[in-house]
């Protein structure tokens, strides 16, 4: 259990969806606990998810202008990279939103329309592995994870999968940490709700990152021993050690040294901080066409984060409970 300051905190109702996953992740509770579900239900009202929901257009767009050609609407789903609407998407499915909101629902009907079409002039069965993990994982967060289009991009993440377990958005070249995206897609659906060649891929990736104790590839990346959030695109060794140990790897040996990276950043107060907001924007800002973008961002660089001392936190009751023989069937 995390100190009851650190507990107390991540609990505060002003951000319903970490007090959520604080309860399910960390307390245990179940689903139909009357404190999740009013949790749950607080989260489009209240806090993060709803900050963002209050910028999104009528046609499910975060742009000041709504697109009117089929050419804009391509751009605007994907760029200004990390600030445009599938990187909403991207946030708005890891706080836990689902298609039951309207406005999840208009965000779907976009990907469908115009990247998950077959008549699309850009679709994503002709996109870079990255991209096709990251919509993959959203989707079947929002519950369509059943839908043929949806089916389609899993099957097409288990063909791309490498001789080594990994994946790359590059074709014809080996696997790379980097690319945790595709792993993730199949994570996000239940157990239960898999096909055994996805359980067999899992299987393979999951060896993948272990073989490599999740940070031994080629020289150093600087980046991946940063704390940061959104993630999009971008790894760090909290991503590969929530993904794996969500998969029910926390007993493994070969992530002790992640293991100890994550503990020796832990803060005397039983925090951890968030590094950047983007680990290769130090400012948090890029530039497309001369002009300044924001980045999407929830909390401030270098202060104490909820989200990322949540699933520090998380990580550490996994590994606890695999040690001790205690942890529940892996996700």
């Amino acid at each position: 259990m995390p100190p009851r300051p650190v507990l107390d905190w991540l609990l505060e109702a002003e951000q319903p969806a970490v007090r959520h996953l604080a309860l399910t992740d960390l307390l245990d509770r179940k689903a139909d606990d009357p404190q999740v579900r009013a949790a749950r239900a607080a989260i489009p009202r209240t806090g993060w998810a709803s900050e963002l929901l209050k910028r999104q257009g009528p046609r499910g767009f975060w742009e000041r202008r709504e697109p009117r050609t089929v050419q804009q609407y391509l751009f605007f789903l994907w760029f200004p990279e990390f600030s445009a609407t599938i990187w909403h998407a991207v946030v708005l499915a890891d706080l836990g939103l689902t298609s039951e909101d309207p406005r999840i629902r208009r965000i779907a009907e976009r990907l469908f329309d115009y990247r998950l079409g077959l008549s699309s002039m850009i679709n994503l069965y002709h996109e870079e592995m990255c991209a096709v993990g990251n919509a993959t994982r959203t989707l079947a967060r929002f519950g369509y994870g059943d839908d043929p289009r949806v089916r389609r991009l899993y099957d097409w993440i288990l063909e791309d999968q490498r001789e080594d377990g990994g994946w790359n958005c590059s074709q014809g070249t080996p696997g790379t940490l980097e690319r945790w995206e595709p792993l993730a897609a199949l994570a996000a659906r239940p157990r239960p709700q898999r096909t055994a060649a996805r359980e067999r891929a899992i299987e393979r990736g999951a060896e993948f990152y272990l073989t490599r104790q999740l940070l031994r590839e080629g020289a150093r990346s600087a980046p991946w021993f940063r704390r940061h959030y959104p993630n999009h695109y971008f790894y760090d060794l909290l991503v590969g050690l929530d993904l794996l140990t969500g998969l029910g790897y926390g007993d493994d040996r070969r992530l002790r040294p992640a293991l100890s990276r994550l503990a020796e950043k832990r803060r005397r107060d039983g925090t951890w901080r968030i590094d950047r907001a983007n680990p290769d924007a130090p400012a948090s800002q890029l530039h497309l066409h001369g002009k300044k973008v924001h980045l999407l961002q929830l909390e401030t660089p270098g202060r104490p984060s909820n989200w990322i001392t949540l699933r520090a936190l998380r990580v550490q009751k996994r590994v606890e409970e695999a040690r001790s023989g205690t942890a529940g069937p892996p996700r």
